[in-house]
């Protein structure tokens, strides 16, 4: 009889270990099921928006991945992140999470940190009017500006946004790395520049910004003013009267005779030496051109055709180079050539003709080279 006992109770415990066993496997193949198997679809679209603050625990995680429609299950994502490890590596962040994406996806996601970046370009040479328009475009940006910046406060460059971050926070990174980086380039500046003050340094710069397109040509254009202010010349530049009449937002069109003649504090054909602000946020290559002009005895540029400027270093090389750049334009207008300048008669056909001198400009002679020997 005990014998049959010790049999029966041997029996029992097998088919109990049995069933245990065919439990388990059953519980693990549903768990491996459930963490491979595509999730909920996505509510919106084909992906989901999800963030997530910084320090959040896994609980607070999974109920908000499963209040967005991502996860199905906050227990089950709380298990597969503690049977992985996950549970001790999910990084904050904003995620973009595909609709169906499985559980082991999701743990995956959030563990390697494949956050959203979102990102904000100040192209060099834009106002600061345009750089508040820039901010206040981008969707993911909270609160607003209330004040537009000075010119030349915000430095150009492109910058990481984060969703929910404030605009008036990004104009904030702006001007400490205009700071940061107008110290460093002050700090190199050449005893050739003609500038005295960080300010000034920025306000020259954003003239030149304006000027010329070409990066190349920036040095140049600096030298011309270098020159120019050095002289007692005026600047003469005509972004200077186009931020006189805009403040800074695109006229879109050419400036018309009554606006060059329209008097304004940053009309630099009717004031002499800089205008009172800057006209725009220079770039790094503007304001090093500004601290470190090359030495050459330019005092005019014009257009050229090619989208850069033909330089002069007298009025009548400049009149020449005027003379070839309008002709350009009448060819792309479709207009005849304009007619040769008539010949004065008699005597005086051989002496040179008198020279205009323009506005605000003083006769400067260029001395000729020494000769050689």
């Amino acid at each position: 009889m005990s014998v049959e006992r010790g049999s029966g109770r041997k029996t029992a415990f097998l088919a109990a270990t049995a069933t245990f066993s065919t439990f388990l496997i059953i519980a693990l193949v549903a768990a491996w099921s459930v963490f491979y198997a595509p999730g909920p679809s996505a509510r919106e679209g084909e992906a989901t928006i999800v963030t997530l603050p910084s320090g959040a625990g896994v609980n607070a995680i999974a109920a908000t991945l499963k209040s967005a429609g991502v996860i199905r299950s906050t227990d089950m994502f709380k298990a597969a992140a503690a049977l992985t490890g996950a549970d001790r590596k999910l990084r904050a962040g904003e995620y973009e999470v595909p609709g169906k994406a499985s559980l082991r996806s999701v743990l995956v996601l959030l563990v390697e940190g494949r956050v959203v970046r979102h990102y904000v370009t100040l192209p060099e040479g834009w106002s600061s009017a345009q750089a508040v328009d820039i901010l206040n475009r981008q969707p993911i940006l909270t609160g607003t500006i209330d004040t537009t910046p000075d010119e030349a406060s915000l430095w150009p460059d492109t910058y990481e946004v984060s969703r929910g971050e404030t605009r008036a926070s990004v104009i904030a990174r702006m001007r400490t790395a205009r700071d940061q980086n107008l110290a460093r380039l002050w700090a190199a500046r050449s005893p050739a520049t003609v500038v005295r003050t960080p300010e000034e340094a920025m306000i020259l710069a954003s003239i030149v910004e304006k000027e010329t397109g070409v990066a190349a040509e920036r040095p140049r254009v600096a030298a011309v003013f270098t020159n120019r202010l050095r002289s007692g010349m005026r600047l003469e530049s005509d972004p200077t009267i186009e931020y006189g009449i805009t403040r800074g937002v695109p006229l879109r069109r050419g400036l018309r005779r009554s606006e060059l003649d329209r008097p304004n504090p940053w009309n630099t054909y009717q004031v002499d030496g800089l205008p009172p602000t800057a006209i725009a946020n220079p770039g790094r290559d503007a304001v090093a051109a500004v601290l470190n002009p090359p030495s050459t005895a330019d005092l005019f540029f014009v257009a050229d055709g090619s989208g850069g400027h033909a330089f002069a270093r007298t009025y009548e090389e400049h009149l020449a180079n005027v003379a070839r750049w309008r002709e350009i334009e009448r060819r792309r207008a479709g207009l005849a050539p304009a007619p040769p300048e008539p010949a004065p008669a008699g005597p005086a056909a051989a002496e040179a003709p008198a020279v205009t001198v323009p506005p605000g400009a003083r006769v400067i002679t260029i001395p000729a080279p020494a000769p050689a020997g």
